[in-house]
């Protein structure tokens, strides 16, 4: 029996029960049962907001502009890429649907974020795709009081992977902790000495990647940490800290940092300063394209990064099928937001559509419980572009869909994997 087959046999456990209650009470609203929502099914449950027989509508609140405009064009581009391609999709409940993906932009502006939420929660079925902590967390009470799903937002923030705290939040990327782990576990068992200098933004975000990279290297004699600072997210330059942090005689310099323009700006200002360390980049700011190509990086500067997706830009994929799909799905479909994967985050919401999919087909009520309940039981699951050793697995309690990570290597045109540190 395949996964899908199981899913769905549990999910009908469920319905079931969900049927007998609205049959119930449909007694007292009269013979049509009180179907607002406009599905058939004769008595099934009513439809939630932004879904029909033939259509359901997604939202994105992201940053389409600013300085973390990039990924957040992205976190929209791959989406719209997946379900242009794929087209109508078959629900578990048996209607065959259109997809329509609706982006709004934030700006990276938390109050902009809810403001989106707030005038569009009504239309739309779940939200889903959207990049930030701050942004997510700032209508994340409100998705929970109106009972909305947050479905596959790109937060590593493990808050949105507590199934209790956030019933109907499923983070999507690995949590950060898991990123700055997999940096602090390469770099102690390299069985060299290294000095290490920590820069972060000073919020959940950077001190995610801290804790995790702390507690990888704790009790790793061969690790310093010789100096860290922090900077705020809405800062415009770090010159300062980096100043200070070239002092310190590290060779290993592990940014925590979330800002596109800043990243392109700690490398340069670097090389201006003449320090040369060994460069730890969160996945969602190591770009080749978007970062490190416009900061003059060479594979000789020794920049590490983790993934899980595979990159068009990477010689290693330049013939592999999936790339080849989404790129042309990319191409077709997506020039509203962009064509051209210079962020991880386009691939990344392409992996997010077929994420959707599979949920969506073991969907049996036209529900956003119901979909929840399908979204939240999948496991190995190997979603279009994923690198070999990861999958979607949402089964875990305090996991986002994607908890595992392959540390790879700067090669001066993508990332190669890095089975240890040099």
């Amino acid at each position: 029996m395949n996964m899908r087959s199981k899913a769905v046999k549990t999910l009908g456990i469920v319905a079931m029960g969900s049927v007998v209650a609205l049959a119930l009470a449909g007694c007292s609203r009269g013979a049509d049962g009180g179907n607002a929502g406009g599905t058939g099914g004769g008595g099934g449950a009513e439809a939630s907001p932004g879904i029909t027989d033939d259509s359901i509508t997604l939202g994105v609140t992201t940053p389409l502009s600013g300085g973390t405009a990039g990924p957040g064009n992205c976190t929209v581009a791959g989406l719209v890429a997946y379900f242009g391609q794929a087209g109508p999709i078959e629900f578990g409940d048996g209607k065959t649907r259109e997809v329509t993906v609706e982006a709004y932009d934030d700006t990276y502006d938390p109050q902009k974020a809810l403001s989106n939420f707030q005038q569009n929660q009504a239309n739309v079925f779940a939200f889903t795709s959207g990049l930030g902590t701050p942004t997510n967390r700032a209508y994340r009470e409100a998705a929970i009081e109106e009972e909305v799903p947050q479905a596959l937002v790109m937060t590593g923030d493990p808050l949105f992977s507590d199934r209790e705290e956030s019933p109907w939040q499923l983070g999507f990327v690995p949590i950060y902790q898991n990123e700055g782990a997999a940096f602090g576990e390469l770099l102690a068992e390299s069985g060299e000495d290294h000095k290490v200098a920590i820069l972060s933004q000073n919020d959940d975000f950077g001190e995610g990647y801290v804790e995790g990279f702390k507690e990888a290297v704790e009790g790793a004699d061969n690790i310093e940490i010789v100096k860290e600072l922090t900077y705020e997210a809405t800062d415009t330059a770090v010159d300062a800290q980096l100043t200070e942090l070239a002092a310190s005689g590290a060779d290993v310099f592990f940014n925590a940092m979330s800002i596109t323009p800043l990243t392109i700006a700690t490398i340069e200002k670097a090389r201006e300063l003449s320090w040369t360390p060994s460069w730890f980049l969160p996945s969602n700011t190591s770009s080749p394209g978007g970062i490190l190509g416009p900061a003059g990086a060479n594979a000789d500067d020794g920049f590490y990064s983790v993934s899980f997706s595979k990159a068009p830009q990477s010689p290693a994929f330049a013939e592999d099928e999936d790339v080849k799909a989404f790129m042309a799905a990319l191409e077709e479909f997506s020039g509203d937001y962009t064509t051209k994967p210079d962020f991880p985050h386009c691939m990344w919401s392409y992996m997010v559509g077929a994420t959707l999919e599979e949920a969506f087909g073991n969907m049996e009520e036209p529900t956003r419980a119901s979909f929840m309940e399908a979204l939240t039981s999948i496991s190995d699951f190997t979603a279009p572009l994923m690198l070999e050793g990861t999958s979607i697995d949402t089964t875990q309690d305090g996991q986002p869909a994607v908890s595992t990570v392959v540390v790879q290597r700067y090669n001066g045109q993508g990332y190669e994997n890095a089975d240890s540190f040099e």
